[in-house]
């Protein structure tokens, strides 16, 4: 990933004010119970505070009950990005961070945001290297993991132990 990129990533804190126009559109939408719907969006919005750094990524929300999820990238299992009719319009949309919890419903939802396509590939990227899943180049240029050194020696071992069972091995007498 560009590093110019994933600096500008690191400093997002703050969804994109577009989003109090697209909960302004959905609560109108609620007619008569607008303020009771739109009120807690707006305290949501006003609140909501995001964190991306090395180890994971964050965020927390709420004026009066706090609400705070940080998820490092090796527990991330899945990542969605989901655009609406309205989103679309405004040029917003949510990545959704899907964790092996057993929850149908995403882990943590970053909402509101211009940058979704790029904050979904640095994900994968971050959640991809953190299990270790690394390019062909670095893998070539690393030795072979201690598991598969074993996994080897297992495999030669059997080859052994089958050839003396056959009757054509070393120690067939």
């Amino acid at each position: 990933m560009d590093p110019q990129m994933e600096e500008k990533i690191f400093a997002l804190e703050r969804p994109n004010s577009k989003l109090v126009l697209l909960y302004l559109v959905r609560s109108l939408a609620a007619l008569v119970m607008f303020p009771f719907v739109f009120a807690p969006l707006y305290c949501k919005y006003i609140s909501l505070r995001y964190h991306f750094d090395k180890e994971g990524v964050g965020a927390s929300w709420g004026i009066l009950f706090k609400k705070q999820v940080f998820l490092t990238y090796a527990r991330i299992q899945d990542i969605h990005v989901t655009r609406g009719l309205l989103e679309r319009w405004l040029r917003l949309g949510t990545v959704e961070v899907q964790t092996a919890s057993g929850s149908a419903t995403a882990e943590l939802s970053i909402v509101g945001l211009e940058e979704y396509d790029a904050i979904r590939d640095f994900l994968y990227s971050k959640m991809r290297g953190a299990r270790g899943e690394l390019s062909a180049e670095s893998e070539a240029a690393d030795e072979e993991p201690e598991s598969l050194q074993l996994l080897k020696q297992i495999r030669d071992e059997l080859r052994t132990i089958r050839q003396a069972v056959k009757g054509g091995g070393p120690d067939h007498v």
